[in-house]
């Protein structure tokens, strides 16, 4: 696509950075940015995000969009959700240390990683020798943009050299400056008392970095040669260092001046002034000097603005500066060089020819860095970005099943059980094991078809193994988790997973294919079963519910799995009537993880039971759980796990989770099963094609070759590890789909039914 075509289309972007009234540098940029974004750009909506690092403090003009606190995360998590919500095609940063919360300011990370959009990043600072943090940080934003935004050359050599970023990703953009006619010194001086005087300036939030000190130093060989000579530094000291001690700083460079007999020679204007005035004073002096301490810093706006209007600099050689002034632009003195300030001074307030070939110099590298020239640079990288994202191909409403596939579980387990986690698809052993995964991994041996029957008693084994082990006489739960060595990390697990398992013995029970593991398994049932009794999570009661009315199957009337199925679906529907509002049909008042579990259960229940009120609401309660889970396109859409815990409200998309598909599939199965009702078996494919692409991403999740499943959908794309949880959603989900289409084929074939 034409970048012509491209940027027509863009009508909306994000704008994160610091704003005024926050009085720093990065607030005039990203200000300074908006405007020329607006002026240049008209019809594109540019919603700005203020980082606050004193919240409540400041009065935001309407031009921002919102502000977040610095150090609050879940207001980045937050940020992430307007931003996504309001249609963004883009998130441009402005990225310095300092303005952003946690350590090197990682928290921006977290809002970043939540926007699935094109990303590009201006970097203020660039850091030769980074710590460990900042090297983490800045990489792990690097690895997210699209694009990354410096002001000097130099900053694309370092980033290349020390961070080892592709060159393709880096843009040199100038910073920005306002559009000035050239003037006369002497004609603005007037305005200031300054008629009689050559005017050296300074400008900027007074700091020790600002080398103010070597300028002060030279002072006294200036004067002697120009006694008229007034040196200025203009600007408040920074709130940072006034917080720490107030104007101490700034008394100490007064009392410099004094010491050296040129008190009269320099003048402190302490305050922040707004860019119109601030262009009065830079027009108004006859040289502009930035005697910084820093080599390294990428960026000066002053010295931007300085050469804007046609100043000659004088300046110590930090990067931006070097490459600036580069060329006869202007003039170099050494890092706190005092008499070399002293020398070109004097010779440039001696010398108008010189002074005023430089101006002019300056004044004309000045106009190729307009505000305009940014908009339309940076504007025209993100259109590239955006147009540069592969096109995703539309997913297929009707997808093929997979045969389901025990490789990939195979992978991860071992002659302990199965492995919790993964690093790709390689088992992560720092993590051990937990009873939940070689839990669900027992029940897929017992619905898993084709399997090899060798390998299935194997692993049947195996798995029933680990849940024996788990078993605590002594506390009469359950454990979960196990390190590698085989040592327990608790004495007993939590409520859900001693649920889970109650769930996987009664399947075992009734559907293992050998005799001594259905034995096993009634044994274990029968022993441990009591404890459901004194389970309180309503998930966890759920879990031991659908084991109750499996086991009913084994043992029709079974008087403790009927006391667990009844108790159980009344306190359910007990939560329902306590939570319920008239947008609001569900047990809880938040939304949380394997939701369709709850009315699943209660389906089941109320079939085993004979049950209509609990079959009715768990099918009432699957239909609004069903349709929170569907997205604007009609697609299966998980509750994305930053929905977990807030009251009352819509679910959140990201990030989306393996499990959270298999159970809405198998619930949807359980109300097909009851009812016989097309729709239902419509659901259940339609969670089931979320694996294979048809999600908000189209991306597969699934890794056809090996059943692997990735462990989630990021708004960056996928989670490409592999773990135990998301690898069973997939296959059991598989099992699940399989039986249904069986299912499906009896109802609309009445001659096999009867077969």
């Amino acid at each position: 696509m034409d970048r012509t075509v491209a940027l027509e289309r863009l009508d909306r972007i994000a704008l994160i950075g610091n704003f005024l009234p926050r009085k720093c540098g990065l607030a005039t940029f990203t200000t300074d940015t908006y405007y020329a974004l607006q002026d240049r750009y008209p019809d594109l909506a540019v919603d700005v995000y203020a980082m606050d690092d004193r919240p409540g403090s400041y009065e935001y003009p309407p031009e921002v969009t919102h502000s977040i606190p610095q150090d609050d995360r879940i207001a980045y998590l937050d940020a992430a959700r307007r931003i996504e919500a309001s249609g963004a095609q883009a998130v441009w940063v402005q990225h310095e240390y300092g303005i952003y919360g946690g350590s090197a300011g990682e928290h921006l990370l977290a809002l970043l990683d939540r926007v699935n959009v094109p990303l590009l990043i201006t970097l203020h600072t660039i850091l030769e020798t980074p710590n460990s943090d900042q090297r983490r940080v800045l990489e792990a934003l690097l690895r997210r943009a699209t694009k990354v935004i410096v002001m000097a050359d130099k900053g694309r050599e370092i980033l290349m050299r020390v961070h080892g970023t592709d060159a393709r990703k880096i843009v040199t953009i100038p910073h920005g400056v306002p559009d000035r006619p050239f003037a006369d010194p002497a004609s603005m001086k007037p305005a200031f008392g300054w008629a009689d005087r050559e005017v050296i300036l300074t400008f900027g939030l007074l700091a020790p970095n600002k080398g103010i000190e070597t300028m002060i130093e030279a002072m006294p060989a200036v004067a002697a040669a120009h006694p008229r000579a007034l040196y200025v530094v203009l600007g408040a000291t920074h709130p940072h260092l006034v917080a720490h001690e107030g104007e101490a700083y700034r008394d100490r460079l007064k009392a410099q001046a004094a010491r050296l007999g040129v008190a009269d020679n320099v003048r402190f204007i302490d305050g922040f002034v707004e860019q119109a005035e601030l262009l009065d004073y830079l027009q108004a002096a006859d040289l502009y000097v930035t005697p910084y301490s820093n080599p390294a810093q990428i960026t000066s706006g002053t010295l931007s603005y300085a050469v804007g209007v046609g100043k000659v600099v004088v300046s110590t050689p930090y990067v931006h500066a070097t490459e600036i002034l580069a060329d006869d632009h202007g003039v170099l003195v050494d890092f706190g060089d005092s008499a070399g300030f002293a020398r070109e001074l004097v010779d440039l307030l001696g010398n108008d020819d010189r002074r005023n070939r430089l101006a002019r110099r300056a004044y004309a590298r000045g106009r190729t860095m307009l505000w305009p020239c940014l908009a339309e640079a940076a504007l025209t990288e993100v259109a590239g970005a955006i147009d540069a994202r592969p096109r995703r191909m539309r997913a297929q409403h009707d997808l093929t099943a997979l045969t389901p596939d025990f490789a990939a579980v195979e992978r991860m387990s071992d002659a302990t059980g199965m492995l919790q986690h993964s690093i790709y698809s390689v088992p992560d052993r720092r993590h051990g094991y937990c009873i939940d995964d070689n839990a669900r991994a027992l029940i897929l041996m017992a619905k898993i078809d084709p399997l090899d029957e060798v390998l299935r008693d194997k692993w049947t084994t195996i798995y029933a193994s680990f849940l024996q082990f788990a078993w605590n006489p002594d506390r009469r739960r359950f454990r979960n988790f196990m390190n590698f060595d085989r040592t327990w990390c608790e004495d007993e697990g939590s409520e859900d997973s001693n649920g889970r398992t109650l769930w996987a013995l009664a399947i075992t029970a009734r559907d293992a294919r050998s005799r001594k593991h259905r034995d096993w398994a009634i044994s274990m049932y029968e022993m441990t079963a009591s404890i459901a009794l004194d389970l309180g999570s309503p998930r966890a009661r759920a879990f031991a519910m659908l084991g109750a009315v499996t086991f009913l199957d084994v043992a029709p009337g079974h008087t403790l799995s009927m006391e667990i199925a009844t108790r159980f679906g009344t306190e359910l529907v007990a939560l329902l009537d306590a939570s319920r509002r008239p947008e609001w049909r569900w047990f809880e008042i938040v939304l949380a993880y394997d939701n369709a579990r709850l009315p699943e259960a209660m389906i089941r229940a109320g079939v085993a039971l004979k049950r209509d009120d609990f079959l009715r609401i768990g099918l009432d309660t699957l239909d609004w759980i069903v349709g929170r889970q569907t997205s604007p396109e009609g697609r299966f859409r998980a509750v994305g796990t930053e929905s977990f815990g807030r009251p009352y409200a819509e679910p959140l998309p990201f990030d989306q989770q393996p499990l959270e598909a298999q159970a809405t599939v198998e619930a949807c199965v359980a109300a097909f099963e009851a009812t016989r009702d097309s729709r239902w078996s419509d659901e259940a494919s339609k969670a089931y094609n979320w694996y294979l692409g048809a999600n908000d991403l189209d991306l597969p999740l699934a890794t056809i070759a090996d059943g692997g499943c990735f462990d989630g959908l990021m708004p960056t794309g996928l989670n490409r590890n592999q773990g135990a949880e998301s690898i069973l959603a997939l296959q059991l989900a598989s099992c699940a789909i399989s039986a249904l289409s069986k299912k499906r084929a009896s109802v609309a074939d009445p001659r096999r039914a009867v077969a």
